[in-house]
């Protein structure tokens, strides 16, 4: 199918395509470091192009569509102090070089998951199908594949991101850089991890890829809940170019306290801040569990063909399932996604058709349906906090989360995910304070430099500090219980320590 524009009004993107090409290309790494910052200004001249970004590319149609569906795959290892020397390693490299522990025998199929979709779509586009894939990497995967001499993935990749044949079919979301889950993250590093990933992502795959990321992903579909850390979140989001981002149902609620009605249109995100500052994002609604089962099988597009038109604003749009899953994780994910991917994408050539997000919400708008118009949600468990605030204070806010809690002992300010039945909290206070240790001395020591001399964001020793700050926060040394990944984090606590008191 051809992409040829759909009005004069929806040019090419030839503006952002100048501005992009008039940047220096940034190296993957300095000094065998990640690029994760220095280069704020050229980040932020390319992330804020307002410009829409599918709307020249996209076959798409909405008079034609009854209903659609975006699924989205999750790639992410951690890295750990666990080379041959102590070195810092991608963990698809430990397993590697230790195949008889655990599932690291597993390594082989992992590396081919990072990189087959690369081969999928053009397979599917020469077939004449019409299929779409936003992509999630976390940005320790992308330094972990170069790393350990796996370019071959990143190249391969390349081929859907950078070639013009093939990008109106895969969407790049942003994340954050070490995998960090939003409600437990220090709010000063919030923007810290969200502008290293997209200087990471610049330096693998150019300023103008970076340019077309819109949508953001957060680690673990982990929302915060309080009040302040969502309105720092959004805002950071929305400061970086962000437009929108990724919800799970069941972290999010009505502006009444209520779950959500009908899931399957855009909703409106309202964050609040403690002193009354209101800012909000646009959502899409992941519905249902974190089961690979969902996007491994399809079942996106099977429940998508059930829907029908919906009325937003006095405009009939499509509605949309979004799903995401891990890409690599478990045997249906390994084993019988590729199948039903390619089977799905061969059925779906009527009326209900794949989207990437971005793509979606651009072609609504286009159509008259204003954003501002979108169902309104907010934080699970906010609507508790509103009703007992009549002045928005500080201290107002911590007065009604006590009482809160002391009515409801189950009441709390950790956010919620894909899953109720995990914390990434609850007996983690080895790694919590540490972390939040940290990060503290990271912002004491280096925040009154950098406002002084931006350019000591150039600096390795500036690089190497935050890498270490941000590595703590990694979601994974929370995830699999006390032993071994705690280690690694008390391990990085102590070199990042080590880095601020020898270097600043």
């Amino acid at each position: 199918m051809s992409f040829a524009a759909q009005s004069p009004a929806a040019q090419s993107p030839a503006a952002q395509m100048a501005i992009a090409s008039s940047l220096p290309q940034p190296s993957e790494t300095t000094d065998d470091l990640p690029n994760i910052c220095g280069s704020e200004a050229a980040v932020q001249t390319i992330t804020r192009l307002e410009q829409p970004i599918w709307l020249s590319r996209t076959n798409l149609q909405l008079q034609n569509i009854s209903a659609g569906f975006a699924i989205a795959l999750h790639m992410h290892q951690p890295t750990i102090p666990a080379g041959a020397n102590g070195e810092m390693i991608g963990n698809l490299q430990h397993m590697f070089e230790h195949p008889n522990q655990g599932d690291n025998h597993n390594a082989g199929v992992f590396a081919w998951c990072y990189s087959r979709m690369a081969d999928f779509i053009p397979e599917l586009v020469n077939q004449g199908c019409n299929p779409r894939i936003m992509l999630d990497y976390s940005g320790n995967l992308l330094w972990g594949l170069r790393q350990m001499g796996r370019g071959d993935i990143l190249d391969n990749l390349k081929r859907i991101t950078c070639t013009p044949d093939y990008q109106p079919y895969v969407e790049w979301l942003g994340t954050m850089w070490s995998h960090a889950v939003v409600p437990s993250t220090p709010i000063p590093d919030l923007r810290l991890h969200i502008q290293a990933w997209q200087h990471q992502f610049a330096a693998v795959f150019g300023w103008e890829a970076l340019a077309r990321v819109k949508g953001f992903s957060p680690p673990e579909m982990h929302l915060p809940n309080h009040p302040d850390t969502l309105y720092e979140f959004v805002k950071a989001l929305k400061d970086c170019g962000y437009r929108w981002l990724l919800v799970q149902e069941h972290s999010v609620e009505s502006l009444a306290g209520q779950p959500l009605g009908f899931k399957h249109v855009p909703h409106r995100l309202v964050a609040r801040s403690s002193t009354g500052e209101v800012i909000s994002i646009t959502a899409l609604i992941k519905t249902q569990g974190s089961d690979t089962k969902l996007v491994g099988q399809m079942q996106p597009y099977y429940e998508a063909k059930t829907l029908s038109p919906v009325q937003i604003g006095g405009v009939m749009i499509p509605p949309l399932v979004s799903q995401i899953s891990d890409g690599e994780n478990g045997g249906v994910m390994m084993n019988e996604f590729p199948s039903a991917f390619r089977q799905a994408w061969g059925d779906a050539k009527g009326k209900t058709v794949g989207f990437t997000g971005t793509e979606y919400l651009e072609l609504i708008e286009a159509a008259g349906c204003s954003l501002e118009n979108l169902p309104t949600c907010q934080a699970i468990g906010q609507h508790r906090i509103w009703e007992r605030v009549s002045t928005y204070t500080p201290e107002a806010i911590v007065q009604a989360i006590q009482d809160i809690q002391t009515e409801h002992p189950n009441f709390h300010m950790d956010g919620a995910s894909w899953t109720s039945d995990l914390s990434w909290v609850k007996g983690y206070e080895n790694v919590l304070t540490p972390m939040n240790q940290l990060s503290a001395q990271f912002h004491q020591a280096i925040d009154p430099l950098i406002q002084s001399d931006p350019a000591i964001a150039q600096q390795s020793r500036y690089r190497n500090a935050l890498l270490h700050n941000l590595l703590l926060q990694t979601s994974c040394f929370r995830y699999w219980g006390q032993g071994a990944w705690t280690d690694y984090a008390r391990e990085i606590a102590r070199r990042g320590e080590a880095i601020l008191q020898a270097d600043f």
